[in-house]
């Protein structure tokens, strides 16, 4: 399954490091998330983008994780030609990640739908 399949995420960015957090939509899939969503999977994911090292922070109180990127920018907003200078993309790019399937899942987007036709994780 896809990480965007049990989170959501946001994207900051500050000179030429961005931040991606990543948010279980479940708080009770925080471990799944911790287990398969590594420093070291960031970086070989967003290869050839980020070009400095990947740091992750641990936020179980709120289900989610923090990853900074260095040298993700081209430079910065105000030095790079990108499309997309802010870094924006990247948390969609993020969460195209693979997580294994097999482990019970909480809070998979789309749920199925609800007898009202609603889709809530």
């Amino acid at each position: 399954m896809k990480l965007r399949a049990i989170a959501h995420s946001r994207t900051g960015d500050k000179g030429n490091t961005s931040n991606i957090s990543v948010i279980a939509y479940d708080e009770r899939d925080f471990a799944l998330l911790a287990r398969h969503v590594t420093a070291e999977r960031v970086a070989a994911h967003l290869a050839g983008i980020v070009r400095g090292g990947v740091t992750r922070y641990e936020l179980p109180r709120i289900g989610a994780l923090n990853f900074v990127l260095r040298g993700a920018l081209g430079g910065g907003v105000t030095r790079s030609l990108a499309l997309d200078p802010h870094g924006k993309s990247l948390s969609s790019a993020l969460l195209d990640l693979d997580i294994p399937d097999g482990e019970p899942v909480f809070g998979r987007w789309p749920a199925e739908p609800e007898a009202d036709g609603r889709r809530t994780p």
